[in-house]
């Protein structure tokens, strides 16, 4: 009899302890899977290198994303320039990449620098967000000006128009080539340009200024080493570059230079920039992201003035300026497209751009 209930104990025992191991167990699968749910998701962000614009302009804006969406974070990844990050994106190396209209139109046309790349791509880039234009001009040397008056002065000479990954090279290569520019390309260190141009290593370089008055970091350093001279396109070139679709603006010297760049006015050609992330983020978040960045553009303006274009709500108008330009060239993310039809500004001849999730 002792027995028996001794082994009733037992197997009570047992079945309890059995019970407890399997709650616990249970707790700590349970545990382990919310902790797991819980974790962000990770996107690494290709930009352009370190003192760019683009670097210095993602590393703000990545700061208020973490900030306001802690479902993602995100790391900024420096590549050597935007065209590695598209094809990076493509290629599922990255998960966001930093793109110029020019970048996604030679992407579309299988040309340029993309000329063989469609069949190397993974997964199809889309239009996500739209941030700033930079906006391409040259500079010779002060000392210079008598002798080198317009654009197509440069045939024959050692001009760096930027390291060559930069799209800001190709824009500025492509508007000398319209006027018949036959220029020697030179390759400097950007840390160096300034300095370069000051002994005549380079007769003329690239300046270029985010929205047409915030000059790129590396150009503040430059303008140290050298007293330079805005060089302008004569009439007739300006002529020829609108003929050939470029865009012109002339900006008062006064608003992008507080040393003497011996011009009232610097002719610059600008063109559309925009931080992008495709299909691996949903419609809902990618809306989310566009609603956190127009909430919070004045204050992204005051950290840092290459967001000043979209500063003051104008984030969608900025967007359609820029669609306007690029709609047919990739697909649109269905998120953007949600945000501008809620501001009104949704252009239904951009229905069949509309990417599906």
């Amino acid at each position: 009899m002792l027995t028996r209930v001794f082994s009733k104990r037992v197997l009570l025992a047992r079945s309890l302890a059995a019970a407890q191991f399997t709650v616990l167990t249970s707790g700590l699968i349970g545990l382990s899977s919310s902790i797991a749910w819980s974790e962000p998701k990770d996107i690494k962000w290709g930009t352009g290198p370190v003192g760019s614009v683009g670097h210095k302009a993602l590393v703000v804006l990545a700061d208020l994303l973490n900030k306001e969406m802690p479902d993602y974070r995100i790391t900024v990844l420096p590549m050597p320039g935007a065209v590695m990050t598209v094809k990076g994106y493509a290629t599922n190396q990255i998960d966001a990449f930093y793109g110029s209209d020019d970048s996604l139109r030679e992407f579309a046309a299988d040309s340029g620098r993309f000329k063989g790349f469609k069949a190397s791509v993974q997964r199809q880039p889309v239009q996500s967000m739209w941030v700033f234009t930079l906006d391409v001009g040259l500079a010779i040397k002060a000392s210079n000006a008598d002798k080198i008056k317009k654009w197509s002065d440069l045939t024959g000479k050692k001009v760096f128009t930027g390291p060559l990954p930069f799209d800001t090279r190709l824009h500025l290569e492509t508007a000398l080539a319209a006027v018949g520019a036959k220029h020697i390309y030179t390759q400097v260190d950007l840390s160096n340009a300034g300095s370069q141009l000051n002994s005549g290593t380079i007769d003329a370089m690239i300046v270029y200024y985010t929205g047409g008055v915030v000059p790129a970091p590396w150009l503040t350093e430059a303008s140290l080493s050298v007293d330079w001279a805005g060089l302008n396109p004569s009439p007739e070139e300006i002529a020829t570059l609108k003929t050939k679709g470029f865009a012109l603006e002339e900006v008062e010297a006064s608003k992008i230079s507080k040393n003497d760049i011996h011009v009232k006015k610097l002719t610059l050609s600008p063109f559309y920039w925009g931080f992008d992330i495709g299909m691996n983020m949903s419609t809902e978040d990618v809306y989310k992201m566009l609603t956190i960045v127009d909430k919070h553009a004045d204050e992204l303006a005051k950290l840092d003035g290459d967001f000043a274009q979209i500063s003051g709500g104008k984030l969608a108008e900025f967007q359609t300026k820029a669609l306007d330009q690029t709609w047919d060239l990739i697909p649109i993310h269905p998120g953007l497209a949600k945000f501008l039809k809620e501001k009104g500004k949704w252009n239904p001849k951009w229905d069949s751009k509309v990417a599906s999730m």
